[in-house]
């Protein structure tokens, strides 16, 4: 399977799809589908024309999906026209669809992804970029799930710890990215709470008030991003910041530390700090450390050379940052800012500038821009 070929076709495609008339939301789901049917076929019976058939097999699905959506709302209506013979309580069955999609037939990370797609309403892209993968390999990924759970019975839900790592990156993607997920994430964490007395659940609640609680503060008027240090600490929410951190000091009580009330503790003191320049980084370090123990995760090694880079100075960071692979996301930008700190500023304005054009999104692709403009003024 060609995936730098289905990477350079997807906007081509999509692009035309749009310019047929496709609304931009169905026409990337139109193409999600083909390529997971490019995925298919492609291995055994490769066509003489890629991006055509790409084109032919997305627009069938358009349609198939414009026909069954039309169809759909046309019931509805009947529906909504004939009177209701009693008055039914509402059931929301959302957070039992996350655990029967989490099967026990199905790999964690597959079971996660799998979730995104199907019921956290998230595109291949965002998954694929949560999993730092390639989209197409995403794509395959999940049409092997579905594969995998077709006919089975879903009598076997799957276990708590999954759910979590869904929910968890539900809310990511809604907090950061262009899908506003993170309340419905919220809520259903809540709910989850609710259910399961377990330290980690309520320390991903705990996680996700505490971050949300900033949420008002994170973009200026015009949408720009605000650095945490910039941001104005008088627009967070003190109410949520404090059920947050009563939460996790029940959780951490119990003494059964996991990854998400290592990070709900990083969070709590960002929100205990009045001022930046009172963050207790040496702490933060250490709980990065935890957190390092816990995961093994090279994005959080990422993120401990910054908290060490302020404990220890911008040479400290910058020397935790050459153990890590120089691909990470975000590993330029913070690379960037390290260099900003320490004063070099030519490396700094460059380094800003290759992080803006890898940026994923664009208000964080502006934010590096700006950066990089900032810098190259001062240094001429």
């Amino acid at each position: 399977m060609d995936e730098l070929l289905l990477r350079e076709l997807t906007p081509q495609v999509l692009g035309i799809l749009v310019r047929r008339g496709a609304d931009f939301a169905a026409a990337e789901d139109a193409v999600q589908d083909a390529l997971v049917e490019a995925v298919r076929v492609w291995p055994s019976e490769k066509p003489r024309d890629p991006k055509g058939w790409l084109i032919t097999v997305a627009w069938r699905k358009f349609l198939d999906s414009t026909r069954a959506n039309a169809a759909r709302r046309r019931r509805e209506d009947l529906v909504d026209e004939e009177p209701a013979p009693e008055t039914v309580p509402a059931v929301d069955d959302t957070l039992q669809l996350y655990f029967l999609c989490a099967h026990p037939s199905l790999t964690a990370s597959s079971a996660v992804a799998l979730t995104l797609r199907a019921v956290g309403g998230l595109t291949t892209r965002q998954i694929a970029d949560a999993y730092l993968v390639p989209e197409p390999t995403m794509a395959q990924r999940i049409s092997r799930a579905k594969r995998t759970i077709a006919g089975v019975r879903f009598d076997q839900p799957g276990d708590v710890a999954t759910v979590l790592r869904v929910l968890y990156l539900v809310f990511n993607e809604g907090y950061s990215g262009d899908v506003d997920l993170a309340a419905e994430a919220i809520r259903l964490t809540r709910r989850l709470a609710a259910e399961f007395d377990h330290p980690e659940v309520a320390g991903l609640l705990a996680l996700m008030l505490l971050h949300h609680a900033r949420r008002a503060a994170r973009t200026a008027p015009d949408g720009s991003l605000v650095p945490l240090a910039e941001q104005d600490r008088g627009r967070w929410d003190t109410k949520s910041i404090a059920e947050g951190v009563a939460i996790l000091q029940a959780a951490l009580a119990r003494d059964r530390l996991g990854e998400f009330q290592a990070q709900a503790a990083i969070a709590a003191l960002h929100a205990d700090a009045q001022a930046a320049e009172e963050t207790d980084w040496a702490q933060i370090v250490e709980w990065y450390d935890e957190l390092a123990n816990l995961t093994d995760s090279p994005v959080v090694r990422l993120n401990r050379a910054v908290a060490v880079g302020e404990a220890d100075g911008p040479r400290a960071g910058l020397a935790a940052l050459e153990s890590l692979d120089d691909s990470l996301p975000r590993y330029t930008a913070v690379a960037a800012y390290l260099h900003e700190r320490d004063g070099d500023l030519t490396t700094a304005a460059r380094l800003y500038a290759e992080a803006a054009e890898k940026a994923s999104n664009l208000a964080e692709r502006a934010h590096l821009t700006r950066q990089a403009a900032r810098l190259n003024a001062l240094v001429r």
